[in-house]
């Protein structure tokens, strides 16, 4: 069954190409994709009833169907990148992302997936951070990777990369809202770089030569939250593309933990109504390992709309 984790198989070469023509077909997300898959058997029987079942659908249009040619290019832009499309249930899958609801059938990785990938914490939080919040940020980020723990990040500006930048040698797992050839923001192009020198890996479940769009953030966010055991906000308004990471977190029965600030500090006020509403308060990574050595999940909060 697709997803099932009881037996990690390889895909063949035909297909990974019959996946990736599947998912990147007109109105195929995840959950489609993987009803098909569990329906029908295999990318290729789906492919081919696809027609029909919009048809039935009552759609007067064909759906538009990712042609092999396309598939196979994506594949090669991919390996001339010097990275590979992974399907879940494959090794290198991210462990605790295939088991999120609706996880991505296929993921571009570049770089590596260490082993211990389910022993990760995400720590995301303003991009207008504050010098304190940085400071806090690779202080916390460094004792974690002491303790064995993998950060994952979004590469945005502020909080997250500074807690990429304070686990390089440790180990840090970098999430793309684009395609991997498209670093998002230009800045942060060294900074990648400096991930796959120490070992770490950039991720992305978009097309290459995706640009990044506003809507591709929250997707990107659930990602970060799903392939970790936790997650630490450091610094976020209350309308803010953290808090979609919290309640993403949340909904996939993640940990979520708060760094509290000053009432007089809008990058605080997010992260102190996570308090508020049942978030661990932390200090220090110790707050992060004893919370995580429990083996509770935070309590169902009460998350208001937020804004990337």
């Amino acid at each position: 069954m697709y997803g099932s984790n009881e037996t990690k198989r390889q895909l063949t070469f035909t297909q990974r190409v019959a996946w990736l023509r599947l998912i990147r077909s007109s109105n195929v997300g995840p959950t489609t994709f993987r009803q098909l898959l569990n329906k029908f058997g295999s990318a290729e029987a789906a492919l081919e009833i696809l027609p029909e079942l919009t048809r039935r659908g009552g759609s007067k249009t064909s759906p538009r169907i990712c042609p092999i040619e396309q598939a196979e290019y994506e594949l090669e832009q991919l390996e001339n990148l010097g990275a590979r499309m992974v399907g879940v249930g494959e090794p290198e899958y991210p462990h605790l992302l295939q088991y999120i609801h609706s996880p991505p059938p296929l993921i571009s990785i570049m770089g590596n997936i260490a082993h211990n990938d389910d022993k990760t914490i995400a720590i995301v939080g303003a991009r207008n951070a504050s010098a304190a919040g940085q400071k806090l940020t690779e202080k916390i980020a460094v004792e974690l990777g002491k303790s064995g723990y993998i950060v994952v990040s979004g590469l945005a500006r502020g909080i997250d990369s500074a807690a990429h930048a304070s686990s390089l040698k440790s180990g840090t797992l970098a999430v793309y809202a684009g395609g991997l050839d498209k670093t998002y923001p230009s800045e942060n192009i060294a900074l990648a770089e400096q991930i796959l020198d120490h070992g770490g890996a950039l991720i992305s479940e978009m097309p290459i030569g995706s640009t990044p769009r506003a809507k591709d953030f929250p997707r990107r966010n659930r990602l970060v939250s799903g392939m970790s055991k936790g997650v630490l906000i450091i610094e976020a308004a209350l309308r803010s593309g953290s808090l979609i990471t919290a309640r993403l977190a949340l909904e996939q029965s993640r940990d979520v933990f708060a760094v509290p600030g000053s009432p007089l500090d809008p990058r605080a006020n997010g992260t102190n109504k996570l308090i508020k509403d049942g978030a661990t308060l932390v200090t220090c990574a110790q707050d992060i390992l004893d919370e995580l050595a429990l083996g509770t999940n935070s309590p169902n909060l009460f998350m208001q709309d937020a804004e990337e």
